[in-house]
């Protein structure tokens, strides 16, 4: 199926927001280049470290951030110089090599099989993961939050992962700079009457992976840049 969507010259954009990953985006850009995808968006979002030399060196548009905005930021100046480079669709993965990116193939072949609008990447609908105990907890947390605030049931509200339609990200413009702007994407979903579908993904939990993400105090604000948003 994802052939086929190259075949029919469809542009597939790959957009990996990333801040301090120098030592682990080699090996998410390596990946994904050899399984074909070449429109490589690293969102180097006020890193300190080599982040942007190395995606540079390995031939990705690079967009630099010379303060770090945030997750959703980072996502949103992704989809916007991949529409402005003529994207049909857009994928989003992490940079810290906690994904998996052959699995953008099964993203891809769900949203042609099902002509959705967006696919995300669920992290628990993969029986076979490893996941933390409190990482549980944050999602079962978040997917309650989600359907408060957007009246959307979703088995992954916070996976990093996804793939939407550019005519989609053209009228969900994300204005949440942190990590609630996946819960604002789902919102979004239920205000244009998109089609959503989810899909099993891996995923991989190493030391620096959860170092990173959501604590209960981030978590915490993240509810409140909610509440701000929609009142």
């Amino acid at each position: 199926m994802v052939k086929q969507l190259l075949q029919q010259e469809e542009q597939v954009f790959v957009v990996m927001p990333a801040k301090d990953e120098g030592s682990r985006i080699a090996g998410v850009i390596n990946a994904t280049k050899d399984l074909g995808f070449d429109n490589i968006v690293v969102v180097n979002d006020g890193s300190s470290d080599n982040t942007a030399q190395v995606a540079n060196n390995l031939g990705a548009h690079v967009i630099n951030h010379p303060i770090n905005l945030g997750a959703g930021a980072a996502t949103q100046s992704g989809i916007d110089y991949a529409l402005r480079k003529g994207a049909d669709v857009i994928v989003t993965i992490d940079a810290d090599q906690q994904h998996y990116p052959d699995d953008i193939a099964h993203i891809l072949d769900r949203l042609v099989e099902k002509n959705a609008d967006i696919v995300i990447g669920s992290r628990f609908l993969n029986k076979e993961n490893k996941i933390p105990f409190i990482r549980i907890v944050y999602n079962k947390i978040g997917n309650l939050l989600t359907f408060i605030f957007t009246g959307m049931v979703v088995t992954d509200s916070q996976s990093g992962m996804k793939a939407f339609r550019a005519d989609f990200a053209k009228h969900s413009r994300l204005n949440c700079n942190g990590y609630e702007f996946c819960m604002e994407i789902i919102k979004y979903v239920h205000k244009n009457d998109a089609r959503l579908e989810e899909v099993p993904i891996k995923v991989s939990y190493h030391a620096d992976v959860m170092q990173k993400g959501q604590n209960f105090l981030s978590g915490v604000r993240m509810v409140g840049r909610m509440l701000k948003s929609i009142f």
